[in-house]
């Protein structure tokens, strides 16, 4: 891989590049030849596990609750992140030429940017919505209605995500390197002004706002679980809430840090060759660190829910009753015609 592809694939995936000469050529070509193969893995997965989360909290005879509402929400912003992530794997086996066009390139990686944004909020909602019912049942549980959950993910959550994405539209361009020979989809920054900017809102609306909110929330409800029975309703609903934070933040802080280290760098607070390595392939390794918490969801309801794997049964065992249901009208439909074949051939 060249110099310049990888400042291209700085470019496309960060927004930003160091402009340096430093990059080691030899240590990206397992970008070139692996990545796509992992992102492969993550599109499988999370397309065919996040679907399957819609299903069951779709196909249900009983409603959702609140909390229910809020995760499939992120499962489906989790099915968009896995859903636009082929146009990238396509992009890199391709040596980052972009044949999909421009307006591909923006929609695509506005996809990819609303993830980021809608899934920390709707986990924020989740443990307030399990806070509120764990430690103010009686004073805030009218509050917890489905209607108003509805309402907060659609014009909260979804709303916010795309204004906060927006920038994914107005600074994404196509455009011909005729040294390379490609066209490539990356972000064309007015000037450096808006790197700054996007990293502020990375780490300010990304993790500092939330975390404290969700920390905070965590802690009362694991102080409040320790009151019931290690095998009541209510303890094996918060741990799977807890948990499902705690993979989030595991898989999302490196890119956090990875994004203050480069507002550090642009400040030159932190400067040099062995700094711009670091930045160029922890980039790499935490963007699809990130990424791979949608795929990772799935199993977490399944593992940790039981609940949810109740209901996923319930679900299996309606669509398989609808099944055979259809089989035993198929085949009664067939003796029927068949009789009455037989009635008029003896006449």
């Amino acid at each position: 891989m060249s110099k310049e592809l990888v400042i291209i694939y700085w470019k496309a995936t960060v927004g930003c590049t160091n402009g340096s000469t430093c990059p080691d050529v030899d240590a990206w070509e397992w970008v070139y030849n692996g990545y796509p193969v992992y992102i492969l893995i993550i599109i499988v997965l999370g397309i065919t596990f996040n679907v399957f989360v819609l299903m069951v909290f779709c196909l249900h005879k009983k409603a959702c609750t609140v909390a229910e509402i809020y995760l499939s929400n992120l499962a489906a912003a989790d099915l968009l992140l896995v859903s636009c992530l082929p146009f990238w794997a396509v992009n890199i086996f391709n040596g980052f030429n972009w044949p999909f066009g421009l307006f591909l390139c923006k929609v695509v990686n506005l996809g990819i940017k609303m993830n980021a944004s809608c899934s920390v909020y709707f986990l924020v909602l989740v443990s307030i919505d399990r806070y509120v019912a764990l430690v103010h049942t009686m004073s805030l549980g009218r509050m917890r209605g489905p209607k108003y959950a509805k309402l907060g993910c659609l014009l909260i959550i979804w709303i916010a995500g795309i204004l906060l994405s927006f920038p994914a539209l107005l600074f994404r361009s196509v455009e011909y390197f005729p040294d390379l020979g490609i066209y490539a989809c990356y972000v064309a920054y007015p000037h450096q002004g808006w790197r700054l900017r996007y990293n502020m809102t990375v780490n300010i609306v990304g993790f500092l706002i939330p975390v404290p909110i969700v920390s905070f929330c965590s802690y009362h409800m694991t102080k409040k679980l320790r009151k019931y029975s290690r095998n009541s309703v209510e303890r094996k609903a918060e741990y799977l809430v807890l948990v499902v934070l705690a993979v989030f933040i595991l898989c999302w802080l490196p890119y956090q840090i990875l994004i203050f280290l480069d507002t550090l760098y642009y400040y030159n607070i932190i400067s040099g060759c062995t700094w711009v390595h670091v930045l160029d392939i922890s980039n790499q390794l935490t963007t699809y660190l990130g990424y791979s918490n949608s795929s990772l969801n799935p199993f977490l309801y399944v593992i940790v829910g039981k609940h949810f794997k109740r209901r996923a049964r319930e679900v299996c065992r309606l669509v398989l009753c609808r099944k055979q249901q259809r089989r035993k009208s198929g085949q009664s439909s067939a003796n029927l015609s068949s009789t009455k074949q037989s009635e008029s051939t003896r006449v």
